[in-house]
């Protein structure tokens, strides 16, 4: 008799244990990330947050801080946020290396749900090394212009690392763009598809029309974060970096920026700080 892997005796745990890690805490991470991120544009619309400049500016900078001022962050990104998502990304490489997609002979809308699930799920964790490896780990031989990200310069730096010049953006700085919004669209697709497949997985929707019902939901939210995710990507990518450097010296000194202080700014690219962008 054939011996039984520990993976395939507990297939209904980790089934179940994959997809809720899907959901809690990455998926949660995820949308709150995109929330902090798009804030360079959603905080245009804050008028208390102009007085130093550029809104947007202001507004991604106070969020920042405030993540970095959590007790225990790196305990928390740790137990809460990495190891989950090695748990998460070890069991979708084995089930979607295990599992066989046959949209070649019926090319339904489930099938290739089903394929881009499993291609979102590949690049996702090419792209979200590279968001971390660049951004955290101070890797800035793969960054355009060589910037790092700082906590202390949050817009600014992020600008840099997707134009590529203080200029403006570049050939490379465009790849880079490029780039981002391909993964952050691959990952949110990821979320929102897995989001109505675990409602089946865990027995919620059983019926057709509870998980059409259901779909509907999952294209929503998608659609939401699919805004806040290219919103973030274009907003950085656009960025004036003199003046969101302008108003980051507001911030730090509590003055209003003059007409030139952009202009005279010293470059902000300090070693990246810890609790991560």
């Amino acid at each position: 008799m054939a011996s039984i892997s520990p993976l395939e005796r507990h297939a209904f745990l980790l089934r179940r244990l994959h997809s809720l890690t899907g959901i809690a805490p990455i998926g949660l991470f995820l949308v709150s990330h995109l929330l902090t991120n798009s804030s360079i544009v959603w905080g245009l619309m804050d008028s208390r947050k102009a007085v130093h400049g550029h809104g947007g500016v202001a507004t991604f900078q106070h969020e920042v801080d405030f993540i970095h001022s959590i007790p225990f962050l790196l305990i928390i990104e740790v137990f809460g946020l990495w190891l989950p998502i090695a748990f998460h990304a070890a069991l979708g490489v084995y089930y979607a290396r295990s599992g066989k997609a046959n949209t070649a002979r019926y090319a339904y809308q489930s099938n290739w749900r089903y394929r881009l699930q499993r291609i979102s799920g590949y690049v996702g964790i090419l792209f979200i090394f590279y968001h971390v490896a660049t951004l955290r780990w101070g890797w800035t031989f793969l960054v355009p212009g060589g910037a790092t990200w700082s906590g202390e310069a949050a817009a600014s730096t992020m600008a840099l690392a997707l134009q590529g010049a203080e200029t403006g953006i570049t050939g490379a700085g465009l790849a880079v763009s490029i780039a981002y919004m391909l993964g952050v669209s691959l990952l949110v697709f990821h979320f929102a598809n897995g989001l109505w497949t675990a409602a089946i997985t865990w027995g919620v929707t059983v019926s057709a029309p509870a998980q059409r019902r259901w779909g509907f939901v999952c294209a929503g939210i998608g659609a939401g974060m699919m805004l806040m995710a290219w919103s973030a990507v274009i907003g950085f990518a656009t960025l004036d970096v003199k003046e969101a450097r302008g108003t980051e010296q507001s911030l730090q000194t509590g003055h209003t920026p003059g007409p030139q202080i952009a202009e005279t700014l010293p470059q902000l690219m300090p070693a990246a700080a810890s609790g991560g962008h």
